[in-house]
C-alpha cells in the first residue's frame, strides 16, 4: 500500500511520504528543526484539517489573536495544491529567528489561487522548538502598461505630426 505524499512538496517537486516529512510535526512526535520545516508543516495542517497544530505552532503572545473558525474554513474549503519556498534567511538550528518567504497554492471556490507571503518565524530556548510570529502578505506587482500619447498628441517620433496620423496610425 503506497502511503499518502506530503503535501508541502510543490507539485513538480519529488514526493515525499508524509511520515518521512511533515507528518512527525504535525502529530506533535517531533518537533520542526528549522523555521522552514515548520513552515511546511503548518502548510501541511492546513491540508489536512489540523487546525490545533496551527494554533499551537503560533507564538504564545499571539495565541488570543487566532481565529480558529476562519483557520477551519480556509482549511476545509480549499483543495490544496502545493508549497513552493521561495527565499529564506536564517532559521536554522542555533539561530534565535528566521524568516520564510512562500507561495502557497490552492483552489477555493473554483479558482486556483496563490498566497504568497514573508513569515517570521522564533526558536524558543525554554521549550526548544521553532514558533510562527507573524507574516506579511506580499502582493504581485501591478502590471503598468507604457504610457501612449493621446490620439491627437504630437507624434513622439518628431515628425510634427499627429500621433494618430503617424506613429499611431499602425497600432
Amino acid at each position: 500500500m503506497t502511503e499518502q505524499p506530503c503535501p508541502c512538496r510543490a507539485k513538480d517537486a519529488e514526493p515525499a511520504p508524509l511520515s518521512a516529512c511533515c507528518g512527525p510535526h504535525v502529530d506533535g512526535s517531533r518537533p520542526a528543526p528549522t523555521a522552514e520545516a515548520l513552515m511546511r508543516s503548518r502548510y501541511t495542517a492546513y491540508a489536512l484539517g489540523e487546525i490545533d497544530y496551527l494554533q499551537d505552532t503560533l507564538a504564545p503572545e499571539r495565541r488570543a489573536g487566532f481565529h480558529r473558525k476562519a483557520a477551519t474554513d480556509w482549511s476545509k474549503k480549499s483543495q490544496w495544491l502545493g508549497l513552493d519556498i521561495e527565499a529564506t534567511k536564517a532559521g536554522r538550528p542555533g539561530d534565535r529567528d528566521g524568516y520564510v518567504e512562500f507561495s502557497a497554492h490552492y483552489t477555493a471556490d473554483g479558482l486556483r489561487q496563490t498566497h504568497r507571503e514573508r513569515a517570521l518565524f522564533r526558536f524558543d530556548e525554554a521549550d526548544q522548538r521553532w514558533y510562527f510570529v507573524e507574516g506579511e502578505a506580499i502582493k504581485s506587482a501591478p502590471v503598468v502598461r507604457e504610457a501612449r500619447p493621446g490620439r491627437n498628441d504630437p507624434c513622439s517620433c518628431g515628425s510634427g505630426k499627429k500621433y494618430k496620423k503617424c506613429c499611431g496610425a499602425a497600432a
